[in-house]
């Protein structure tokens, strides 16, 4: 495994601004906000992302497998991925095929080059090279977005 550096503080101070800016309905290039039901607290929780599309599927990537989000989409499995007044229902599925993760991860520095740095200074890569992306494949949650099945209708509601 990498020599996984501490997260930056700036980080957070980045994601809430991010999240602040989204609220206003700005958009800000690929960053999208996903929210999840806390798996504690049920409360919505939320973190900026930017999905990527790979041979047609799209998919999200917390280069901290064991963070708050990605914790929180394992255990609740659905979400809503909001861009500007944007928002769509989605279910997440983590991929657990190497292959895939190693083809969304080297799809990474093309599709979210502003992010990749992140991943090198964080030392989850060595570099922003697609190549250090696929070897790093191993060390990050990688999950599908797809959208969310339509709700079914209550019969019983007035």
């Amino acid at each position: 495994m990498p020599d996984v550096k501490p997260v930056p503080r700036w980080l957070r101070a980045a994601n809430r601004a991010a999240l602040a800016l989204s609220r206003l309905g700005l958009t800000m290039g690929p960053v999208h906000v996903l929210t999840v039901p806390g798996r504690r607290t049920g409360k919505p929780r939320s973190a900026p992302v930017s999905p990527l599309t790979v041979s047609g599927g799209r998919y999200v990537v917390s280069a901290l497998p064991d963070s708050d989000w990605a914790r929180n989409v394992r255990a609740a499995g659905h979400a809503q991925l909001s861009r500007g007044r944007r928002r769509e229902p989605v279910t997440l599925t983590e991929v657990t095929d190497r292959a895939l993760k190693e083809q969304v991860m080297r799809a990474y520095p093309r599709e979210v080059p502003k992010g990749a740095p992140m991943f090198a200074r964080a030392g989850i890569t060595t570099s922003p090279d697609p190549d250090a992306f696929a070897a790093a494949a191993g060390h990050v949650a990688v999950f599908q977005v797809r959208p969310a099945p339509p709700a079914r209708r209550n019969e019983d509601a007035p």
